[in-house]
């Protein structure tokens, strides 16, 4: 089938830099914004000055406030919402949605009531449509820009043969959301896609932290190689192929994040380690920074399953138990001696001050 007419449910700067990529490639796009003031800009200015700031958008992007409007006569919707307003949104759209209409999951992170991930929630919420998830190393305003971009798009449904794959549904969605410069490789492991997606903004504070307090660039790369080892032993707990987490969605995600200022869990993590306190960083933003929300919900969902996180849990720790930057530091640097590897990881070798 074609998938000519694409709705994108969230303004925020990722959703309008899906929207703007979408229709470079191509295709008719309804993009839908809870706030009024974000509609009426991108409808008359093409602009989205609180998300996207100097991005001119296209005169083709169509926002609308109405959810129904939104979807009406949709070949797909691509779901961008962030991940603590997915399940809520799912409800909301459930009446309007076109019969059996493909959902594209943008969102990332983990539920913090549940445990579930986003595509269980809508899987629960909007059972009778397919579902991919679109993840990977990608920031917003260099993907609206038209920048060279590369991402995991992972379909469960796409066939396992290559023969039968050129004339297939996922091949068709595929090819629908790519572009000359926006460029999606096919996977059908839905969940690894997903959980590096979740806990890498989770790693990218503890990134952050690490630079606020100048610890050095030794102290960020272990903690983006022990932070990939994190999510390697929990993904495949949840049923993920390690693969995954070695490529875009995983590792390439994950490098990204904990690299740039341009990273909101970054740079929040970076003012957590200059001395801020979390109520005077989060005082005013507009953005959701899903690493604050997600440092909750992984910990507690590795808890669960019985896989260790120690990075995760140090960062969920400092946001939400009360310690400080320094007793979590040193919690982290005082933990027994490991192997390093699937066959030694989980030996213990007394206790030393290193990591």
């Amino acid at each position: 089938m074609a998938f000519n007419k694409l709705a994108v449910i969230g303004a925020g700067a990722w959703g309008t830099a899906l929207a703007q990529t979408m229709v470079r490639a191509g295709r008719s796009v309804t993009l839908w914004a809870r706030e009024p003031e974000v509609v009426a800009e991108i409808n008359a200015q093409h602009r989205n000055t609180p998300f996207l700031p100097d991005i001119a958008l296209s005169d083709t992007i169509r926002a609308t406030g109405d959810m129904a409007d939104a979807v009406a006569g949709a070949d797909a919707v691509i779901l961008v919402v962030p991940s603590p307003f997915l399940r809520a949104t799912c409800r909301e759209l459930a009446p309007a949605l076109p019969a059996r209409a493909p959902l594209i999951i943008c969102s990332k992170g983990i539920e913090a009531e549940t445990g579930a991930l986003m595509s269980e929630i809508v899987g629960e919420e909007l059972p009778d449509h397919p579902v991919a998830v679109l993840s990977g190393p990608t920031f917003a305003a260099e993907v609206a820009r038209g920048l060279p971009t590369a991402i995991t798009f992972a379909m469960a449904e796409a066939p396992a043969e290559p023969e039968q794959l050129a004339d297939s549904a996922p091949a068709e969605l595929l090819l629908a959301v790519s572009s000359p410069t926006f460029r999606p490789y096919l996977s059908t492991d839905v969940i690894g896609a997903e959980i590096g997606g979740a806990v890498k903004n989770v790693i990218a504070i503890a990134c952050g932290i690490a630079d606020g307090m100048e610890l050095g660039s030794n102290a960020r790369a272990a903690l983006i190689t022990r932070g990939l080892a994190e999510i390697t032993r929990f993904g495949v707990a949840k049923g993920a192929s390690p693969e995954t987490l070695m490529g875009l969605s995983g590792l390439g995600d994950l490098t990204l994040t904990c690299n740039s200022t341009q990273s909101r869990n970054f740079s929040f993590g970076r003012a957590l380690g200059q001395g801020r306190t979390v109520e005077a960083i989060m005082a005013g933003r507009r953005v959701v920074v899903e690493g604050v929300h997600n440092a909750a919900s992984v910990s507690a969902a590795a808890l669960a399953i019985g896989v260790q996180m120690p990075i995760c849990d140090a960062v969920n720790a400092v946001l939400h138990k009360g310690v400080t930057v320094d007793n979590a530091i040193k919690a982290l640097l005082d933990r027994p001696l490991r192997g390093e590897g699937p066959s030694l990881d989980p030996v213990v070798i007394g206790r030393s001050s290193a990591a």
